[in-house]
This record gives C-alpha cells, sequence and structure tokens, in this order.
C-alpha cells in the first residue's frame, strides 16, 4: 500500500476507534478490523490474484480501502455491500480520499440478498465481516457462488466464537473447504474451495 494510503487508513482506524469507545451500542460503532488482518486480507487477494472480490459488511470503508488497494495490484474490482445507506456514503468519501472509488461498488441492501441474487462462481474472494447471526443461512449460497479455488475470509471466529457456534458448525462440514482459522486481530477464518 502507498505511504499516502497507510497514513489515511491509519487516521481512519484511529477515529473509529474513538468513535467505537465513545458508542454504547455495537450498532452504532465502525467496528474496524484491525490492521493486521487488512493486511492479511489485501495479501490474500495479491496471492490468489483475485478479480471479483465481494465484501459482506462496508461500515466506514476502512476495510474495503485495503481490498480496493489489493484489487487495484490485482486488476480485479470489489463490490462492498452494507445495509445501510450512511455507511455507504461515509465508505463511498473515504474511498475517494484514496482515489479507489473506481474500484468500488458499494451497495447499499442486505448481505443475505447479494448472496441469494450472485450467480454460480460470482467470487474469487469474499470476506465476511457482517451481522453473526445471519451467518448461518449464508452457508449454501457462500458455497454456491464462491468460485473454484476462491478464498473466504470471515471476521471475528475467535473473539465472538460463542456467537457462531452454528455457523462455524456447518462451515467446517464443508467437505469443499480447506480451511483454517488464522489467530489474527479477532480471528479470521480462511478458506479455500477445493
Amino acid at each position: 500500500m502507498k505511504a499516502v494510503r497507510r497514513r489515511f487508513v491509519a487516521e481512519l482506524y484511529r477515529r473509529n476507534t474513538e468513535h467505537d469507545a465513545s458508542k454504547t451500542d455495537r450498532l452504532e460503532r465502525f467496528r474496524s478490523v484491525e490492521e493486521p488482518t487488512a493486511e492479511l486480507l489485501g495479501i490474500l487477494i495479491r496471492a490468489r490474484n483475485a478479480q471479483r472480490i465481494l465484501e459482506l459488511g462496508t461500515s466506514s470503508g476502512y476495510s474495503t480501502i485495503w481490498l480496493a488497494d489489493a484489487s487495484e495490484a490485482t486488476g480485479g474490482k470489489v463490490v462492498s455491500v452494507d445495509a445501510d445507506p450512511e455507511r455507504t456514503k461515509l465508505a463511498r468519501k473515504n474511498l475517494e480520499r484514496v482515489l479507489l472509488v473506481d474500484r468500488v461498488e458499494l451497495r447499499t441492501e442486505d448481505a443475505e440478498f447479494t448472496l441469494r441474487n450472485s450467480p454460480a462462481n460470482a467470487w474469487d474472494f469474499i470476506f465476511l465481516d457482517a451481522e453473526r447471526p445471519a451467518y448461518p443461512g449464508y452457508v449454501a449460497d457462500l458455497m454456491r457462488v464462491l468460485d473454484e479455488r476462491g478464498l473466504l475470509a470471515i471476521d471475528n471466529v475467535v473473539s465472538h466464537a460463542h456467537e457462531l457456534i452454528d455457523f462455524t458448525r456447518a462451515i467446517e462440514a464443508e467437505r469443499d473447504l480447506s480451511q483454517t482459522v488464522v489467530p489474527v486481530g479477532a480471528g479470521l477464518r480462511v478458506a479455500i474451495k477445493n
């Protein structure tokens, strides 16, 4: 990542963290991924040479910037989805600041809708960081829309393991995935479709 972008995301992360500390309702927080997790996502996109990248859970666009920066290196595009129109606007503003808005299609819609309406094998890389209670209902569509050798990354699998018991059971039962949990940030499950 270019130095100017790295400075911007560092400042954005700092502002997001300050904002989150002032909010008691978790839905009002931005809940940005930690920098090591964001960096790992960028490395995975580059290693996979991912062209078609889906992010479920845009928030302020912090992780979106990392995904878009990596997609610039691969010649790919990111579709990032959030149900909150205000968050979509904020993410667009942040992407404009680092000259990456042309790499990202921002959508204000529900993650389930996005998955259900994506064609089979639509995505080389999927980053799931949305509302965890809905995850068990995503498994079948995640498997359908993830391309052969596609990568799936899921955040918060260690920090919020208690909220992901049913999802973890379902995703670990998928025989077409080779997967591991990387102890970075809040815990990142990384899976590749066999």
